[in-house]
């Protein structure tokens, strides 16, 4: 495979319209990821400390954060790459020829992460070659959300198995070769926790992990098809929603960002930034292009991800809640599945955003640290098997 062609091969590839549940089911749709890519993961190490220690936000920010460096860099290229946000870290996939710019501009997040919120972000990476060595199977591909949304989709435990290698205790630190620079132009985080839309009771966070890799497919239709029965399609379950949106026009806020995304204080940056948040309060209630950026946000909502496991935040009622953890749990009981769940009474959100007309993401997690409290109900499951 010539390196230059692969380049763009996340960019070209399809996006499928089909609903989730029947898309995972048909894997001629997927395709193998070229073997000169690389699996690219970071990781707060302790990060189930952190969140019950109150730094939910800041866990979740810096997770972004590491999506969003990778994310400027591509576009720089002129090209896209899938991303795969987990509330405590992130997983990307890279061609080698962005592969030293970002893991030279993790390097440098990582240094930043320790020396402003003191942890320890792990950052390493995976050639795809070697996934396939280990008869790792991963394939990709594309759905289709809305007009301005598509988010990549994995079959198989090649993520997997990189992450089990990133975050084993031998692993070496990275040290980049090339002088490096770090972009995170478009990071923000102004939101207040956002309370589940109106008539529902609570946010979820679940993750679902298949037994057998060969039953990926089955098992991950199956269980978004009860999803969709149980709770609806993606815009009813969605968590955010335009009513509940809060500006929170604080200098702590903006301190926790201007940290995360410049690395140290700058006050011209905080002072600019406060204003224009307290500007943003005007700009969404009152102007048609900030009340048009809302309704974006909500489609634009990362609320599902799909990496060789389930990821997903959902908002409905504690009756939904138990008809979906009923059908779980007689699916675990015949072996098909782990799984793991955290309730949240609120969700909360981190940003990137190009511009406001369309080119902007918002990554969504529970707000007490929902997705790092359900992998560890899920480690413990997987521990104990």
């Amino acid at each position: 495979m010539g390196t230059k062609n692969n380049d763009h091969f996340y960019a070209v590839l399809p996006a499928n319209e089909a609903p989730m549940s029947h898309l995972v089911a048909n894997e001629q749709l997927f395709s193998a990821v070229p073997d000169d890519w690389h699996i690219v993961v970071t990781d707060i190490k302790g990060s189930t400390r952190a969140v019950k220690g109150g730094a939910h936000q800041v866990v979740n920010l810096v997770a972004a954060g590491s999506i969003i460096a990778a994310l400027n860099l591509a576009g720089k290229a002129g090209t896209s790459i899938p991303f795969f946000f987990g509330g405590d870290g992130a997983t990307l996939l890279a061609p080698s020829s962005l592969l030293e710019p970002i893991m030279g501009a993790m390097h440098i997040h990582r240094e930043n992460t320790a020396r402003n919120f003191r942890l320890e972000l792990r950052v390493g990476h995976v050639p795809v070659a070697e996934a396939y060595r280990e008869k790792q199977k991963l394939l990709i591909t594309k759905a289709k959300l809305g007009e301005n949304f598509s988010i990549p989709l994995v079959l198989g435990n090649g993520l997997k198995y990189a992450e089990r290698i990133i975050k084993g205790e031998g692993f070496a630190p990275f040290r980049p070769a090339i002088e490096a620079s770090l972009n995170l132009e478009g990071m923000e985080c102004r939101w207040n926790a956002v309370k589940p839309p109106k008539n529902l009771d609570e946010v979820v966070c679940l993750l679902v992990e298949a037994r057998e890799e060969a039953r990926h497919s089955l098992v991950f239709q199956t269980v978004l098809a009860a999803i969709d029965e149980i709770y609806g399609p993606q815009p009813r379950r969605n968590p955010i929603s335009v009513p509940m949106l809060r500006l929170q026009a604080t200098l702590g806020k903006i301190n926790t960002e201007m940290r995360a995304k410049l690395g140290r204080f700058n006050l011209s940056y905080l002072l600019v930034n406060f204003l224009f948040t307290w500007f943003g309060l005007v700009y969404f209630k009152y102007y048609k292009n900030g009340r048009r950026y809302l309704r974006q946000l909500v489609e634009l909502a990362d609320t599902l991800v799909l990496d060789g496991r389930i990821n997903t935040v959902i908002s409905g009622t504690k009756a939904q809640r138990e008809q979906l953890t009923a059908a779980l749990e007689k699916m675990e009981k015949e072996g098909e599945l782990f799984y793991g769940l955290h309730v949240s009474p609120e969700s909360i959100m981190s940003c990137y955003v190009r511009d406001r007309d369309g080119r902007h993401i918002h990554f969504v997690d529970g707000a007490d640290g929902g997705y790092t409290r359900a992998a560890g109900v899920l480690k413990g499951k997987l521990r104990g098997a």
